[in-house]
């Protein structure tokens, strides 16, 4: 094998150097190519019963699921919930649920919900499924929801069998917000009703509360099924367009992803997101039983923000709505559309009153408004490390050839040979 040159090695491992550092400094591609890649062995299908959004013609209300869940779904990890769990459960919050009704009596939400006027009816089961994922107990199969500690404020948002309406759902946000909710969430996405939904929220951000809504509808099922199923023929997505109150511009509004990091086969296309949540596969509880569900959609999605909001609220109560609305999206994972990433949510966040400080073996996410120092930084380092390449570069050459000449002036060895 031939020997390479010492001076040929040394400027290799320089430039070798040097360009590692440049791409290690460049902000977020770690954790963005993180988020991308897929994972090695694809997720199989969970065998629980589908919860619907709204019942189809003819069918019964939502019964027991007969199978209970024996491991946690995914979500759990992704979620980091026992990290961010350190910080903050969301204890003292109220989360209004505006939807098809809770279930005061589901397991993993017994003795915390509030359900004036009928709803704690749930015929449908999706208002009591999603309340699961927002503040299901710790120590459910499932691995509870986002804010285990947090209190549910149940609001119709929709007729007895899921069918939303843009008046029921206006007048669910004004009352939430009368009734004492900090944070409201919407689990449904109309394309009618822009004007009074909008007088809705605005009622709501001047009074410091936040809404959270699905980006798009759930999964469009095929005739016979409840939306949002997850199995099973759908019909053709329809072409992205806004859909209310998410489109509202003082919404967090959010779309749904799956284990691998895409969005569902065939899920609705969305025409604007602030941030991405895990939606797909999510697991939960019906109205009914001690028996588990499975969920796909943004409304699920939705959900899991909704929980965060509640925990940021409870960790650090000076901050206004639309400063967690900022607080989610800044300190997501960076992609195409910030990726939900609950423990950086609430660890950047400091008070002497209600900080605690985070376990020393986690790192703490830096807020996405410091982005371009960093990425300043970066460029910094990567110019000054060329630089340096350079300058070795040509003492490899430089420094050789001079000492062969005994550091003589070019055009001297023709001098001193006519000598």
């Amino acid at each position: 094998m031939r020997r390479v040159p010492r001076r040929a090695r040394a400027v290799a491992s320089v430039a070798v150097a040097t360009l590692t550092l440049a791409v290690s400094a460049l902000p977020g591609a770690a954790s963005a190519t993180a988020y991308r890649r897929r994972p090695a062995v694809e997720p199989t299908p969970v065998g629980l019963p589908v919860i619907p959004s709204a019942l189809a013609s003819g069918q019964s209300c939502t019964g027991a699921s007969p199978t209970e869940a024996h491991a946690q779904p995914w979500t759990v990890s992704a979620l980091s919930l026992a990290r961010v769990r350190r910080l903050s459960q969301g204890a003292g919050i109220t989360v209004a649920v505006v939807d098809t009704g809770v279930a005061p009596d589901a397991p993993a939400l017994a003795g915390r919900v509030s359900a004036p006027g009928g709803a704690g009816k749930d015929c449908v089961g999706h208002g009591t499924f999603a309340a699961g994922l927002i503040a299901g107990r710790a120590d459910d199969a499932t691995g509870g929801g986002v804010a285990p500690r947090a209190r549910i404020l149940a609001v119709r948002g929709t007729g007895r069998r899921g069918e939303a309406d843009p008046g029921a759902v206006a007048s669910g946000i004004r009352s939430a917000v009368d009734a004492g909710a900090r944070v409201v969430y919407v689990g449904v996405a109309l394309t009618k009703g822009r004007p009074e939904m909008t007088a809705a929220v605005q009622y709501a951000a001047g009074k410091d509360v936040l809404v959270v809504a699905p980006a798009a509808p759930d999964a469009i099922p095929s005739a016979g099924t409840g939306v949002g199923a997850v199995t099973g023929s759908t019909q053709s997505a329809p072409p992205a367009q806004p859909y209310f109150p998410a489109f509202i511009p003082q919404v967090v509004s959010v779309e749904d992803y799956g284990e691998g990091g895409t969005r569902p086969k065939d899920a609705p296309n969305v025409f604007a997101a602030d941030i991405a949540a895990p939606g797909d596969a999510v697991v939960s509880h019906g109205p009914k039983g001690t028996g588990h569900f499975i969920g796909s959609g943004s409304s699920l999605a939705a959900a899991n923000v909704a929980g965060t909001a509640a925990l940021i609220r409870a960790y650090e109560p000076r901050l206004t709505a639309a400063e967690v609305a900022r607080r989610l999206v800044v300190s997501a994972y960076p992609a195409a559309i910030p990726v939900l990433d609950p423990y950086a949510a609430v660890s950047a966040v400091s008070s002497p009153a209600t900080a605690t400080a985070p376990p020393p073996e986690s790192a703490i996410r830096m807020p996405g408004s410091a982005s371009d120092a960093a990425r300043g930084r970066a460029l910094v380092v990567a110019a000054v490390g060329g630089g340096l390449v350079a300058l070795v570069a040509a003492a490899a050459v430089i420094i050789p050839r001079g000492r062969a000449r005994h550091w003589r002036p070019a055009g001297r060895d023709g001098q001193d040979a006519a000598r």
